[in-house]
Formats: structure tokens, C-alpha cells, sequence
């Protein structure tokens, strides 16, 4: 199930959904063209757990910046095209509605307070783990937290792929991203204690970062739970 469109319009222009959209893009385009010092970066620049909670070091040749620092320029970097467009689909998708519920300043220390929660998710459990976390799927998973709990009834336009074709249907968002957390939770059971690949205990604690602060964050006069057009 691919989500393509919402039907939930915005008052504000969703300026900093687009500017980290855009940045990751130029980020993305950055890693491309760095051949073979990619993983020299990654490392230097990506979210390892064993330097922010664990206590370790880098070697002195990759350490650029302070460990702590990682877990936001880590929000930035990608593995890959497919990793890139799929998590800026679901942040142009959802993110302008969230950004429109709290405003600019405050959907910024939001987003990054997800991520922050989405990185030590899945550092603390394993501390000494020397594998480096990339990409904005922690802090987007906040921002789709957020949108289910304002937003439930709102419908979201989906591709269902049956073989080789795509059906298209509106749903709600609630089933949408429950359906999205839901996978999410039996992808982790399902990979146990496999190391690398997809962070899914990021995409957990980011999810119910952005459900635990969005009560904190949005305007006030906001209701969470918002209507759908037929209720």
C-alpha cells in the first residue's frame, strides 16, 4: 500500500517540509558524488550507537564532529534512491498538515525531537552496535504519530499493487499509518536481532515520540482527533 495524496488541505505554506525535503535531496545529490569516501561519511557523519550512548570513539581520521551532533545531521544522509523517495513521499504527504498544525518553529523542534527519540530507540537496546544509522525515517515516523492522532478521518489516496497492477482507492489515514505502524512492529519481531538493514526500532520510537508530543505541540485551539468531511 503506497500513499500518494491526502485530501486535507493547509492554511500555512508548509515552508520547512519542503526545506528538509530539499535537503535531503541536495544531501542525497552530495553523496552521490563522493565515490569512494561515501562510506568514509557515512561513517563520520552517520548516527553509530556505540559513539552517542555507548562511549566510543571514532578513529581520529573520521571523527568531524562531536558524537552527539550525528543524530541530526544522520536525519539528512540516505542509502539509496529507493530509501530517498520513499521517505520524502510520506513527508510531503504528511508533513505539511503537521507543520500547519503547530507552526514553523515549533514543527521544527518537533521533527528534530522525533528523530532525536527515533535514534536512541534503536541505540539504547544496543549500545555497543557499531553500525551506522542514516536517514529521516525516525523523524518522519513522528510526524506520521502526529498526523494520527489529528487527522484519523482525513483520506489518503493509495496504490494497492495487485501483481502487475496498481488499484488506486481513498481510505483513511488512520488505517493508513496504523497499517504503516502496525508493519513496522511485526518487521521488528520479525528481524530479531539481526544486525543492519532497516532501523525499525527507530521507526517505533519515532512513531510514538510524535503521538507522546503532538498533545504538547500543536495549537491550541487544534482538536486532536479532527472529524472527517462526513461525520
Amino acid at each position: 500500500m503506497i500513499p500518494l495524496h491526502d485530501d486535507n488541505p493547509t492554511v500555512i505554506t508548509p515552508v520547512l517540509t519542503v526545506t528538509f525535503i530539499v535537503t535531503c535531496v541536495l544531501v542525497f545529490v552530495w553523496q552521490l558524488s563522493l565515490g569512494e569516501n561515501l562510506e568514509r561519511m557515512v561513517l563520520a557523519l552517520g548516527a553509530i550507537p556505540a559513539t552517542v550512548v555507548g562511549g566510543a570513539s571514532l578513529a581520529p581520521e573520521l571523527k568531524l564532529i562531536p558524537a552527539w551532533m550525528t543524530i541530526f545531521t544522520s536525519m539528512f544522509m540516505h542509502g539509496g534512491w529507493m530509501h530517498l523517495i520513499g521517505n520524502m513521499l510520506y513527508l510531503w504527504i504528511f508533513g505539511n498538515n503537521v507543520e500547519d498544525a503547530m507552526g514553523h518553529l515549533r514543527f521544527a523542534a518537533f521533527y528534530f525531537l522525533c528523530g532525536t527519540a527515533a535514534v536512541m530507540a534503536q541505540a539504547l537496546p544496543d549500545p555497543d552496535s557499531t553500525i551506522p544509522m542514516i536517514g529521516a525515517s525516525g523523524a518522519i515516523s513522528g510526524v506520521l504519530g502526529a498526523y494520527l492522532l489529528l487527522y484519523p478521518h482525513a483520506r489518503v489516496l493509495v496504490a494497492v499493487p495487485l501483481g502487475f497492477i496498481l488499484y488506486t482507492m481513498r481510505i483513511p489515514a488512520g488505517f493508513v499509518l496504523a497499517f504503516w505502524f502496525a508493519l513496522q512492529l511485526i518487521s521488528s519481531l520479525a528481524s530479531g536481532d539481526q544486525q543492519g538493514g532497516v532501523a525499525f526500532g527507530a521507526h517505533i520510537g519515532g512513531f510514538v515520540a510524535g503521538m507522546a508530543l503532538i498533545p504538547i505541540f500543536k495549537h491550541r485551539n487544534l482538536r486532536l482527533f479532527a472529524p472527517g468531511p462526513d461525520d
